[in-house]
Parts: structure tokens; sequence; C-alpha cells
């Protein structure tokens, strides 16, 4: 007879307690106690019952586990008790979406992690300087432009009243508020995951030298790494840049005065949002463009949100490079290939760089791409076996959702997984009115290719919806396959596209043919029945359908 106990990692409540302890009672010659509140169990056996059957019922029933003591009745002699391997060592540099979807997962799976961050804030960039933020900007921008320009004649327009001290204050307090619920609980709650503050970089593959603030340097050796270190705004070669006040996204998303002309260089994601909100808050905004609007997307996504800024009064200067700024201590001024532009502040919005120069990523040999982007294969895995990477940092593409999709799957892998991402039906949205919703291949995408397609595009006079709310700027374009009529890709301009684009998603995903959608139920009046009214464009007439696209 032999009596084990074990602490038992990834139960949350009472109930898998005694669903564990069932599991035990179900097999003969053990008996259990398992203790939610002290996450244990105490495990009697017979000497026909070895360790690893232990460890399988814990497994089986999604947890892990860590033996404490095992005591031999038979000698009476207590001895430390071992897992059947050590507890494996995380190492997470950074803290933001990737690394903590990563700590948690690693835990969950039984390893002590230990995230390692240098910046004051846990969080990373979506809670404190992105996503989070500029939402809540975008979103009071729009309420205001509602107040100005609305589509009903029995509604008054007046010009809202703005205080941009208040709305930065609204905005800091929700911001930290998330970070305390999202990120810093989680650390306050699981002891298998620990913080560390310093910056880190490699010595060998197995250690990190993490410098600390007060000039101390401290070794720390880990069996698995993962580098989750973000990105950093870029920065385009225009002369004398360095030496006047720009602003990235993260000072005007925080500027709590009044600003008269905003210029912003950059014609895509960060650069058009906030181009649009600072205009609706109030500014006069110049956008320099060296392409056209979105010019990586599908050619009309560009065309038509341009038209939409410019009926807001923003001006739109394609084609537009600027090579010198200089600052006089209030105006800036920007020599560009089309002439002088002059405003109060400048927006640098050009895209992002990985972090990871001051990794010594050359002291292991990880390998990198052009931009220092650390190369990753479909498990989130680097050259170096042990080594891991998710987020910004990566190759992958700079959306969060994707970074903590990538953290999880590499703490699984850590761990001894094998989950893979697959990015083949990735959605992407722009948070402009109207937004920009994307998934899966465009023409050009899929020509690349060598897949010959077929193509639609419905504009928004069409969707029942749009009419109702007198909103009709914008269109739904499907890609599919000329021979299957399998969907490829859809790309939407409307108000609300993010709501409806991953219907699209899962329509590709599941490779669903336009017919397909065609036939099946969408709800009457709301925009994602657009996804069926383009799919039918591709068999019919649909301006001669009764309502409810048939």
């Amino acid at each position: 007879m032999a009596i084990f106990q074990y602490s038992i990692k990834g139960m949350t409540c009472d109930k898998w307690a005694k669903e564990l302890e069932l599991a035990f009672h179900k097999i003969a010659g053990i008996s259990s106690s398992v203790s939610w509140p002290d996450r244990t169990a105490t495990i009697e056996t017979t000497s026909t019952i070895d360790e690893k059957t232990i460890l399988n019922v814990i497994n089986a029933a999604g947890f892990s586990a860590e033996a404490g003591r095992k005591e031999s009745t038979h000698s009476g002699e207590d001895e430390l008790g071992s897992r059947i391997e050590p507890a494996l060592e995380v190492a997470i540099v950074g803290s933001g979406s990737g690394a903590f979807a990563c700590a948690i997962k690693a835990a969950e799976n039984g390893a002590q992690v230990t995230l390692i961050e240098a910046a004051d804030v846990i969080g990373g960039c979506c809670v404190n300087v992105g996503c989070v933020p500029s939402k809540i900007l975008i979103h009071a921008a729009e309420i205001a432009q509602q107040q100005r320009s609305n589509p009903f004649k029995g509604i008054a327009n007046k010009e809202p009243a703005l205080d941009r001290g208040l709305l930065v204050a609204q905005q800091i307090a929700r911001v930290e508020e998330l970070r305390e619920a999202k990120y810093q609980n989680i650390l306050d709650s699981n002891p298998a995951i620990s913080l560390v503050r310093g910056h880190a970089q490699f010595k060998d593959g197995k250690t990190l030298l993490i410098s600390k603030a007060d000039g101390t340097q401290q070794e720390f050796k880990a069996d698995r790494i993962l580098l989750a270190t973000g990105s950093t705004p870029a920065l385009p070669p225009i002369d004398g840049l360095e030496k006047t006040p720009y602003w990235t996204s993260t000072e005007a998303l925080f500027y709590d005065k009044d600003v008269e002309h905003l210029i912003v260089v950059g014609s895509s994601v960060v650069a058009l949002e906030l181009a649009q909100a600072y205009r609706r808050l109030g500014s006069r905004v110049s956008v320099l463009a060296r392409h056209n609007l979105l010019h990586r997307e599908e050619p009309k996504l560009g065309e038509e949100l341009a038209k939409v800024f410019e009926s807001e009064g923003i001006e739109v200067l394609k084609h537009t490079e600027a090579s010198a700024v200089s600052y006089d201590g209030s105006q800036f001024t920007l020599q560009t290939n089309t002439g002088t532009v002059q405003g109060d502040r400048l927006l640098i919005a050009t895209g992002r760089r990985p972090n990871t120069r001051k990794l010594n990523l050359e002291a292991v040999g990880i390998e990198t791409s052009e931009n220092g982007a650390i190369l990753v294969n479909n498990q989130m895995q680097t050259n170096i076996p042990n080594i891991y990477a998710a987020g910004d940092c990566s190759d992958m593409p700079q959306f969060v959702y994707v970074a903590a999709a990538a953290g999880s799957r590499a703490g699984t892998n850590m761990t001894g997984g094998h989950a893979q991402l697959d990015l083949a039906t990735m959605p992407a949205v722009i948070f402009t009115e109207p937004q920009v919703a994307t998934v899966g291949l465009t023409e050009r995408d899929a020509q690349a290719q060598n897949i010959e397609t077929d193509s639609r595009v419905l504009d928004l006079e069409n969707v029942p919806r749009a009419l109702a709310n007198f909103e009709t700027r914008g269109f739904i374009k499907l890609v599919v396959e000329a021979k299957t009529g399998r969907v490829l890709g859809a790309q939407v301009l409307a108000r609300n596209a993010g709501e409806v684009i991953q219907t699209a998603a899962l329509a590709i995903h599941n490779r669903m043919t336009v017919d397909d959608i065609a036939n099946q139920l969408f709800p009457y009046l709301t925009m994602v029945e657009g996804l069926k009214l383009c799919a039918q464009t591709f068999r019919k007439d649909v301006s001669q359908l009764s309502c409810c696209a048939g």
C-alpha cells in the first residue's frame, strides 16, 4: 500500500475536484480525497497501481500534477515523491496578449512560468496604447459626428460640445481598469506565473541575462523560451524628422487639447483610423499617402474610402511623399513631391517594426526576416527548437488576436502538445466609418497563385439594412474559384463590416460555395444579409428580388 499526494494544476472550482475524485473511484485499487481549496489530491493505492496510472487519470481529466510526498506503508519511511518529469521552466520575454496567453496555457499544463518585462506597465500594446484606447477615441469621435451630421430629417444636427481633457481621462481610466482585470489579476491569482522586471537578452539558448533598473544583472535559465516583445512605430526616412516633436499613435491617442490642423503621414490602418477620428473631433486633417489609401488591399476599398474621407472634409493627398520636415515652435512644414503642407501637429503612422534588436538573437542564431521579424513555423517555433515567438515581434500578421492565438498555441507546444495556427481565414478590420473588413484572398492574391477566379460586387444600395439606415456608402465583394464557385475571399466596406466578415471567414473555412451561402437563411434587415445577396448575384439580378433576399 502506498499514499501519494499531489498539487493539482488547472483546477478552478469544487465541481472539478469532485469530478477528479469520481474519476479515481472508478479504478479498482485506488481511493482518493481531492480538495479544491488546497488544490491537492491524496491517493491511497494498492501495490499493483503505479504512479503513471495515477498521473494518467489526472491528465485525462484535463489537469496536471506536481507530486509532494509519497508514503510507503510497508517500510514506514517517508520519501520525497517525484514527478515523472521535473517542473518545466518557461520564460516569456514580454507581457502583452501573446505573452499572457502563453503563460496561462503553459501554467495549466504544469509549467512554472516567468514573465520578463522591461516596460513600466504590463499588458503590451493593445490594452495600453493600441486597440483599447484607439477604439474608445474612435467611438467618441463617431458620436460627435452623429450629433453634427445625421441622415434623418426629423433630428436636428448640432455642433457637439467637446472637452478633450475629460475624454482622455475617461479613456485612461478604462485602460487602467482593463489592464488590472485582464493582466494584473492573472498574475496575482496564479501562483504558477511570476513577473521579473528588467530587459532580457540571450546569453545562450537556455539562458537569459536580465538587466534591471538598479543596474544589476540576473541570469535566468529556462527549458523553453517565448519571445513576445511586440513592435514599435517605424519611421520613414524624412530629413529633419528626428529634430521635431512629431507624434506616433501613442501621443495622438492621449492628447488632451484641441488640434487645429493634423498632418498624417501614412495610408493604412492606424493612419486612417486616427485621421478620421481627429477630423470628427474638430480638426482639419491632411493625409499623405505614398500610393493610394490601403494600397495593399482590394483597390476598390481604398478608392471608396477616399471618397468618404473627402466628403467629411479630410484632405487626401495621393501619391505624395514627404522628403523633409521642419518645426518652428508652432507649425510643421513638410516638403513633398506635390508641394508644401503645413499643420500644427504631425502624426507618423507608416507601420511598425518588430522589437528584436536588443535581444541579442545572434548569440543563439535565431533566424529573422530583413526587418528583424523572428521567423516561426505554424507551431510558433523558431529555428531553435526550444525557443518560440508570437505576436508583432514575429513574422505573423500584426493583430492582437493573432498574437493571443499564437501565444496560446506556443504554450501548448512548449508543454508537449502539437497545436498549429492556420491563418488562411484570418479576418481583419479597420475601424473607420464605414469599416473596412477583409478575409481570404483578393483577386490579385488568387491570380498570383494561378487560381482562376470569378467575383461580384454588391453596392449597399441593394442591402435593405443599409437603406433603412439611410447609409449606403460602401459595398460587399466576394471572390470565388471560377470552376467550383467555392468562396476564396471577401472584402467589405460598410457600417459594422467587422460584424459581417466573420460569417465570410466561416464560409471560407468550411469551403462553402456561393450557392451554399445563397441558400442559407439570413435574418432580414441585418448587414450580414448582404453576404447572401452578394452570393445570389452570381446567379441572378438581386434588384428583381422581393424583400428578405428570397
